[in-house]
Formats: structure tokens, sequence, C-alpha cells
């Protein structure tokens, strides 16, 4: 029996129910996947809550997932019947037992990549494969301030950009997080509760500012970001877990000549040949094993409530996921 979360209407993490669903055979280049594992991340509680209507209601949550191919419909080369796949995809449908994929967004997972790191990380280190190459380019020579160091994305973009020799420095929420992102990559690490995030980067900075800052938190701390860096400097808005940026004035910009962005990964992975190369990439570095990754969490598939409560606290750090 096929069961999926549905999204009836916008709301709290109580709009998430478990329903029973139908669905036809594979059609052509369809896969029929079982899902293994289900990723969680905060675009599904934007997508939840209404922040981003990108989702039909009544519709089924969810981004990324690991699974096996149960049927294969016509047209379909690359595949067979028993292959274990992980995708990433903007039309939703991962909170479910059973879904259909287009076979284009299927990616065969390396058996000595676990469903439990795929689930977890899978779309956050695509995240930050994106960042630290296709929005921005950093070097040796930089330095880099990422806020929220020690949650989901932050934790492997820390690690990934001091695997390159940058120079990171982080920001958490409170004091029981530093450890952590010094674990992560930081070389400084600052509690953002406190009102002097914008004098300590000046000061390990020399009083230059960094030229990039990678920003997943939004109007909390969007402000000193811009105040923490250097002449062309590029802030990086990748994110918004403390809500949505106000309007920027460009005579702001002007004052240091700064950049903004703010990316969505789906339109760098639009492309199959590079959505492609950017997840071999990520497997060779899961396989590298030079990533520090916390304890996972996983959740029955009618608990996702819970895990999206828990993000929206700030506790869950990345490691959640879900059960069918």
């Amino acid at each position: 029996m096929c069961k999926a979360i549905i999204i009836r209407n916008y709301g709290d993490a109580k709009v998430l129910e478990l329903e029973k669903i139908s669905l036809n055979e594979p059609g052509d280049r369809e896969l029929l996947i079982r899902h293994t594992a289900i990723g969680v991340n905060y675009h599904d509680i934007y997508v939840r809550s209404g922040l981003y209507k990108t989702l039909n209601l009544p519709g089924i949550p969810g981004c990324e997932a690991i699974g096996i191919i149960e049927k294969i419909g016509s047209g379909v080369k690359n595949f067979k019947k028993g292959d274990r796949i992980v995708y990433i995809t903007s039309d939703y449908g991962a909170y479910a037992t059973h879904r259909m994929l287009s076979d284009h967004l299927a990616i065969k997972v390396p058996d000595m990549i676990s469903d439990e790191v795929m689930a977890t990380n899978f779309l956050r280190s695509m995240t930050v494969k994106m960042l630290l190459e296709k929005v921005t380019k950093i070097t040796l020579a930089d330095t880099i301030l990422v806020t929220a160091a020690a949650g989901g994305v932050g934790r492997l973009l820390c690690q990934w950009a001091n695997s390159l020799g940058v120079c990171v420095i982080g920001t958490v929420s409170n004091q029981n997080k530093v450890s952590k992102a010094n674990s992560y990559g930081c070389k400084y690490t600052i509690v953002c509760d406190q009102n002097d995030v914008v004098e300590k980067v000046m000061n390990f900075t020399g009083g230059k500012g960094v030229d990039v800052v990678y920003d997943s938190v939004g109007s909390e701390t969007f402000e000193h970001s811009l105040a923490t860096l250097k002449k062309c400097g590029h802030l990086v808005n990748y994110g918004q877990s403390s809500g949505p940026v106000e309007p920027l004035m460009m005579s702001t910009l002007a004052i240091k000549s700064l950049t903004v962005s703010r990316p969505i990964l789906f339109h760098f992975i639009e492309h199959t040949e590079i959505y492609h190369q950017m997840a071999h990439s990520v497997f060779d570095f899961f396989m590298s094993n030079r990533l520090l990754l916390p304890e996972s969490e996983s959740y029955p598939l009618k608990d996702a409530s819970i895990t999206h409560d828990i993000l929206e606290s700030r506790r869950g750090g990345g490691s959640l996921y879900l059960i069918p």
C-alpha cells in the first residue's frame, strides 16, 4: 500500500497528514521508486508554511530521497529494477513510500555511501557545491563568514571550504554550538546573539572584513552580514530561517561596491549533465572520508510533523530524515 504526506492547506506542522495514494504504471522514461530514506530540509518548512508557494495544493512535499527502483517504463536505458538511486527535484513528492520519477533525475549511489548519509546530506552537499563553485569561486587568499555554521548546510560548507585552505569564520546561535563549529573547520566562531559580531569579524580580519558571507539565516543576520564584508565583497543569501530579508536599497551596496545574490539550487541543476557532474563530485567528497558528520536521527514518515518542529526550533542540525 502506497502512502504519502499530503498538504491540503498551508500552516504549521500539523498540516502534514499521512494518507493513502494510488500510483499508475510508469510511463515513458519513468521509474517507480520505493523510498528507503527521505530528506528533511528547511525548504520543506517554507513550502509547508506557504512562504514558498511552489507546491500546488493539495500536494506532497519533499525535495529529495533515496530508494530502490521497482519498475521501469518504456525508453529507460541506464537503469534496471533493483538499482539504488538518489534524487533532488523541484517538483516535490518525496514525502511518500513510493513515487514515479523521471529517469533523468535519478542518480545511482555508490555502495559505500549509506542511505542515512544520502538522506541527510545529498541536497545540502549539492547546495555547498553550488555555493563554492557556481555562485562564487573562492580562493586560498579568501576569508569567508558562514552563518549557522553548525547547521545542516553550514557544517558541510565550513568543512568543504576549510579543505580548500580557505579561512572560515562561523556564527552559531548559542555557546553550546561553538565547539561543533570549530570541529567543522571554523578558525573563529562567534555566538550571534551577541551584539559584537561585526566588531569581532573586523578584529579577526585586521579591520578588512571578509570576502564572502554565506548567510542562511536571513532577516536576523542580513544587516550584520553586509557590515562584515570588505570592499567589493559578496553576500550570498541562500536561506531565511529567521524570516525573509527586507527590501534592499542599491545605495547601501554602493557604499562598499558590494554584491548580493540569492541562489536557488534547482536553477543550477536544471541541465542534466551539470546535475550529474555535481552529484558525482559530491559522492567523491563523501567517499574521501574528509567529512565529520553528526549522528543522524530517523523518524517514521507519519511523524514528519515532529521533524519540522525540531528543525524550526533550530535543534535539527541537518541530521533528520524520514523512514517510509
